[in-house]
């Protein structure tokens, strides 16, 4: 499973970023990334490695390819440490309501 900050540290490259982007909308392969992205196609898997070792993608074989698309898991770790900043905020906001109530 990602942990949340190895997930962010992934994503605050711009490239990482959109090719995470990118596989979310669906699954490719490097060539296919690289045909979209102006770097090489050695540099798309380099970036995919890292997203891969962050937990924010998979990738499966198909033929001689491997095959990327977002792994739910490292998204369920984002929104898990998300929603801790959610539900803090919402506890916060009924305390102040409640006192000035």
């Amino acid at each position: 499973m990602a942990d949340s900050a190895g997930a962010f540290e992934a994503l605050a490259n711009p490239t990482r970023r959109t090719i995470f982007e990118l596989v979310a909308d669906r699954p490719s392969s490097v060539g296919e990334l690289a045909q979209a992205l102006p770097v090489s196609r050695p540099a798309v898997s380099q970036h995919l490695k890292v997203l891969k070792q962050a937990g924010l993608v998979s990738d499966r074989a198909e033929g001689t390819r491997r095959i990327y698309q977002s792994d739910p898991e490292g998204l369920r770790a984002l929104r898990a440490y998300l929603d801790t900043f959610w539900n803090r905020s919402l506890a916060s906001f009924e305390a102040a309501a409640k006192e000035n109530a």
